[in-house]
């Protein structure tokens, strides 16, 4: 097969593996925090947990930085992005290491929110320079194939850390410290890690890397200003990442939907409901592994709007057949069917932007994609919170995901025919 084939090839790249251990590293380390976030919010047994407050919890740790992303593509654009990941994971294992002893301290909500606010704040510099990287170690040739493998190993990484943390959380006391001190280990890794890759490996170019800090300043926003103008002008890369944040809505929707029925619906325990969180987000991995597998085929069949029309499309007809029945069978198939499309489409959106926009203003369009991920996140929990019920069963929810999966790939049709 010649998927395979071109993934033997880049695997024997030393700067792609460099950079790929760099992302299952510290994404890794992501699932574990998140999934510390997430348990201690919603799985504490002395909390009484509701759609608001997890809406009001995703707000806390990413609305915030949904208004700094930007700024933080123009100085990727200007600093060098191997010393980011360095630096930054230094940063991340410091920040989370204290978000363990806060709360191990019992601190009121408020600080232990502000910590973990930290951490996720570098997370922005991280994954936006990981895909502004990609295309300094792997020629145009096998780009595709690329951003099918590399994200969707880090998503697949964050999987498993996840799943460590749900390990953890079910043998050892006082967990979620422990979690979070795990991933403070593992930040730490993904920052040596970095230390394989010269300073000038990823870029940007030595003439675009300005050496004075309140120069890089006063010039974030007349470069976030061309950043933007210069995506207006690739109508494709708009074109796909207002789809790809679209479906970024629905998957958070019916996120904040499988938290309540864990929680409520499907368990009589904690313990349960924690167990088949981590099965659910388990089977969503291995729809993102089917996205890698399907993706760089479907993509050359299909184009890359071809491909992210037939995700839509599969997701409009089987989302609201297998959730209209709020049982855990059908909603884990669910978990597995949105897992491929939301990667899916994310591998061709990373495609079409890094073939559409010019390498100088790369850091910053992914500082403005991994916002929109953001800002789409929010905006779903936001909503489910208004339309959920305790126990997470919504109807009504259900259907207003199908209908706006149904209108991307109406879209995206059009999008393909016009191309």
């Amino acid at each position: 097969m010649s998927v395979v084939r071109d993934l033997r090839v880049l695997l024997r790249l030393t700067n792609f593996r460099r950079l790929l251990s760099v992302r299952l590293l510290s994404q890794c380390a992501d699932g574990v925090f998140q999934v510390a976030l997430a348990t201690y919010v919603v799985f504490s047994p002395e909390k009484q947990t509701s759609p608001t407050a997890i809406a009001s919890a995703m707000a806390i740790l990413l609305l915030p930085y949904s208004l700094v992303g930007p700024f933080a593509g123009v100085l990727l654009d200007r600093w060098q992005r191997r010393q980011v990941f360095l630096y930054g994971n230094l940063l991340r294992a410091l920040l989370a290491s204290g978000t363990a002893v806060l709360i191990l301290a019992s601190v009121p909500d408020w600080l232990f929110y502000a910590s973990a606010l930290c951490v996720t704040a570098v997370n922005r510099f991280v994954l936006a320079g990981l895909s502004a990287s990609l295309p300094r170690v792997v020629d145009a040739e096998r780009l595709v194939v690329a951003n099918s493998l590399s994200p969707t190993a880090g998503t697949l990484a964050a999987t498993v850390g996840g799943g460590l943390a749900f390990g953890i959380q079910l043998i050892a006391s006082r967990s979620d410290a422990v979690v979070v001190a795990f991933g403070a280990a593992l930040y730490l890794c993904a920052a040596l890690a970095s230390l394989r890759m010269s300073r000038e490996l990823l870029g940007p170019d030595p003439v675009l890397v300005q050496q004075r800090f309140t120069a890089e300043l006063a010039s974030t926003a007349r470069g976030l200003t061309e950043g933007l103008r210069h995506l207006a002008e690739r109508r494709p890369a708009a074109r796909a990442l207002t789809a790809v944040g679209l479906m970024r809505f629905c998957y958070g929707a019916l996120l904040v939907s499988v938290l309540m029925l864990c929680r409520y619906a499907w368990s009589a325990t904690e313990s349960e409901g924690l167990g088949l969180l981590g099965l659910a987000v388990g089977i969503s991995g291995a729809g993102f592994f089917a996205a890698a597998v399907l993706s760089p085929w479907a993509v050359g069949r299909l184009g890359p709007f071809g491909w992210m029309t037939v995700c839509a499309a599969t997701a409009a007809v089987l989302e609201p057949v297998l959730a209209l029945t709020f049982a855990p069978g059908p909603f884990l198939v669910a978990a597995f069917v949105l897992g491929l499309i939301t990667q899916g489409s994310k591998i061709a959106t990373d495609t079409v932007v890094q073939t559409s926009v010019d390498d100088s203003y790369r850091g910053r369009v992914f500082a403005l994609y991994d916002v929109l991920f953001n800002v789409a996140f929010v905006a779903a929990a936001g909503v489910a919170a208004l339309m959920l019920p305790p126990d997470g069963r919504s109807p009504l929810l259900v259907v207003l995901v199908a209908v706006i999966y149904a209108v991307i790939a109406l879209v995206l049709r059009r999008e393909r025919r016009e191309g």
